[in-house]
């Protein structure tokens, strides 16, 4: 893991003063319950970055046939070859859901719009499957009838751990900024008055999906590299001026 550069915005409020911090101006922000009482502002943000170790798939077993009834029956035995195939591999079957599917009509458009046979197609998800087992079960499914890997996504099972370091880390320089500033202006900081997390974006879960072509995952052992997750906090903290 590698900690990334801080980005830091700060702004140092407070009235005209007669103590120490006579020389610094503002705009005044109050404590509850001390309408004299006068803070420093920070906000803090701090990136960390951790290898995902779980891969999550989107997959489609697309069929086609001159009649309603046939195309259906293929695809579910193509889908049910799939799933077995994903159960051959050690994937739960809690792991594994139907996303969609559907059944439709396929039309010669220059015959008048005749109806010239149907195609079906169902959607599976698959969550939870280890990163290092995740070409195996690319190149298994495709041999077992999966027409094509729309997605692949990558997941760090720690995520809340590095995400509550990031918080540690951000609050940490939150408060080495603020006494920074409070020192510039003559002052120095007293006891924290609040802290709030600012929104996150949990999409950091993951990283952006990726299409594989089928010929890659049909290979023996297709290429799955995860690279890296950012996990990105930010706070906003006030710390009174003494």
């Amino acid at each position: 893991m590698k900690r990334r550069g801080l980005v830091l915005s700060a702004v140092l409020a407070g009235a005209l003063m007669t103590t120490a911090c006579a020389a610094q101006t503002g705009t005044g922000t109050a404590a509850a319950g001390d309408a004299q009482q006068k803070v420093v502002n920070v906000t803090a943000s701090e990136t960390v970055t951790a290898e995902p170790d779980i891969a999550e798939f989107e997959m489609t077993v697309y069929s086609q046939a001159t009649d309603a009834k046939t195309c259906q029956t293929q695809n579910s035995t193509d889908l049910e070859k799939a799933v077995e195939a994903l159960k051959s591999q050690g994937i739960a079957e809690t792991s594994i859901q139907t996303a969609s599917f559907g059944l439709n009509p396929i039309y010669d458009w220059e015959a008048g719009k005749t109806i010239t046979g149907y195609e079906m197609e169902t959607r599976l998800t698959v969550k939870d499957v280890p990163i290092e087992k995740a070409g195996d079960v690319l190149s298994t499914v495709v041999d077992a009838g999966v027409n094509r890997i729309d997605s692949v996504s990558y997941l760090c099972s720690s995520f809340d751990e590095k995400y509550e370091e990031a918080l540690k880390l951000a609050i940490e320089n939150g408060k080495k900024k603020a006494a920074s500033m409070a020192e510039a202006g003559g002052c120095s900081i007293g006891q924290t008055i609040s802290i709030s997390e600012l929104s996150s974006d949990q999409s950091a879960r993951y990283t952006e999906p990726k299409a594989i072509a089928l010929d890659m995952a049909a290979g023996m052992g297709a290429n799955v590299m995860g690279g890296e997750i950012e996990i990105e906090a930010s706070v906003s903290i006030d710390f009174a001026i003494k």
